[in-house]
């Protein structure tokens, strides 16, 4: 069952329909769907769709002529192990179409140009001379994102400026990813969604007819499964030194996030780590993050900013698989799942489903329906005065370093949404509507402030009955946020 990528799938469509030659550059980490995606935009179309594998350059060759061929374009002078890269590709001009635009995918291209590093000025200087005015389509595909970023959409490489549509495929956003799993409760979707994220090769290996904790305790914690094991693999896969990747991800996943931090708890050299914490990033295995009101130099400030993990399962991988391992190469997949999963499970969520919680103002600010346009959207840290009691009862202004799960401001800062999202067991009530509101000092002086408030548990009747009475308060509850979805 194919689900989601409707935005990636009408942008294939349009290249496919606009008049003359079309070269798209797909490209994505690996387990994102790239394939599956073109498998699904091809239907219906005549086509060809080849995948490069590591292979010699001339049975590379050989492979792409026999796919040609097979396609139906006349025989003639080409062979499996006849003829050049230069008529190969030109071939593509043969493929029967039925009148229809030529359509030729080349899935993993990477692997065809570390063969033949040449390939990509053959294909420029063929689309120069000719096919960019022909009535085709030429995909190229690949997992290797610093590759294609480096080596055929940058500057000064041949491919520069031919491309006519370039995607960069991300996660599936959560409201795709919990289709997944139709027959589940919110609180488990979204559990769910925290755990894998929005890989689909992720996503498919849990059972939607099993319950949350066999799903968890059967493909993930059990020694064997495709997951148990994923996290190692990829990292060995597009990274080298290994051991250290995992150093550095690790760390971040026990709560160090600065620089500075990483480096105390690794004790890697700093431009070493510099490189780990690019390369990651480059995976959308992190990201840098920077307070919601950060200005432009602060964020140009190499130092500053946090770094965190964006992968979700990567987070639970370290967080509960890799502690554990001892116990789970035993087989104790039961034992950790009750003394170590299901306690934190709740905690473990939560930057999940505050990052969710964000992407539905986000959501609501595209379509219009926000009281204001929103500027800036995010995380808040930082110090703000807050009045306290001594221990003689008398009240005192400290400076406290506070966070805010949600700061969205208009490009003025005279209208502010200010939100705090709690995933537990408990209703939200006046007390949490309170604290938030002495976060509010991080707004100007003089703006308009509403308040969101999102719940995993819904709310009392008490911070029912006030936000029914206050139009600047708004609840959200697990419900409102999975039904926005669909």
């Amino acid at each position: 069952m194919f689900i989601g990528r409707e935005r990636e799938l009408k942008f294939f469509e349009d290249k496919y329909n606009a008049p003359g030659g079309q070269l798209v550059v797909l490209y994505g980490r690996r387990r994102i769907g790239k394939t599956e995606t073109l498998f699904k935009f091809a239907q219906g179309k005549p086509h060809v769709f080849y995948s490069c594998r590591e292979l010699s350059d001339s049975k590379q060759h050989a492979a792409f002529m026999e796919r040609m061929l097979k396609s139906g374009i006349p025989a003639r002078n080409y062979s499996p192990d006849l003829g050049d890269w230069e008529s190969a590709f030109k071939s593509v001009l043969e493929l029967p179409s039925d009148g229809k635009k030529k359509l030729l995918i080349i899935d993993e291209f990477p692997y065809m140009c570390k063969g033949n590093p040449s390939i990509p000025s053959i294909l420029q200087i063929l689309w120069d001379e000719g096919l960019r005015n022909q009535d085709v389509m030429i995909v190229l595909c690949g997992s290797a994102m610093s590759f294609i970023e480096n080596k055929i959409l940058s500057e000064k490489k041949p491919l520069y400026g031919r491309a006519t549509g370039i995607y960069k495929m991300n996660d599936l956003p959560f409201d795709d990813a919990i289709k997944f799993f139709p027959n589940y409760s919110d609180e488990d979707k979204m559990l769910a969604y925290a755990i894998l994220g929005g890989i689909p090769h992720y996503l498919r290996q849990f059972d939607p007819t099993l319950p949350l904790r066999e799903n968890i305790i059967k493909n993930v914690l059990t020694k064997g499964c495709v997951l148990y094991n994923e996290v190692e693999f990829l990292i060995r896969q597009e990274l080298r030194e290994p051991a250290f990747y995992n150093t550095v991800i690790e760390a971040i996943a026990l709560g160090n996030t600065q620089l500075n931090d990483i480096y105390m708890k690794t004790r890697l050299d700093k431009a070493k780590i510099s490189v780990y914490l690019k390369n990651l990033m480059e995976l959308r295995i992190l990201e840098r993050e920077f307070s919601a009101l950060a200005g432009d130099k602060e964020q140009a400030t190499s130092t500053r900013g946090l770094y965190r993990i964006t992968d979700n399962f990567f987070r639970f991988w370290f967080s509960f698989v890799s502690p554990n391992l001892s116990d789970l190469e035993t087989d104790d997949a039961e034992g950790v799942f009750t003394y170590a999963v299901r306690p934190q499970i709740n905690n473990f969520a939560s930057a999940a489903f505050e990052a969710v919680c964000r992407s539905f103002i986000r959501e609501k600010n595209r379509l219009g329906e926000l009281p204001f346009r929103v500027s800036k959207l995010g995380r808040w840290w930082g110090k703000l005065n807050q009045t306290v009691l001594t221990e003689f009862g008398k009240e005192k202004i400290v400076s406290v370093e506070t966070e805010i799960d949600i700061v969205a401001v208009d490009a003025k800062s005279k209208n502010y949404i200010i939100g705090e999202c709690k995933f537990r067991d408990s209703e939200m009530d006046v007390a949490d509507l309170a604290h938030l509101k002495e976060k509010s000092s991080v707004a100007k002086k003089g703006a308009a402030i509403q308040y969101a408030l999102f719940s995993k548990s819904g709310f009392s009747k008490g911070l029912t009955a006030r936000a029914s009475e206050d139009e600047t308060i708004k609840l959200f509850s697990l419900a409102d946020i999975v039904i926005q979805t669909f």
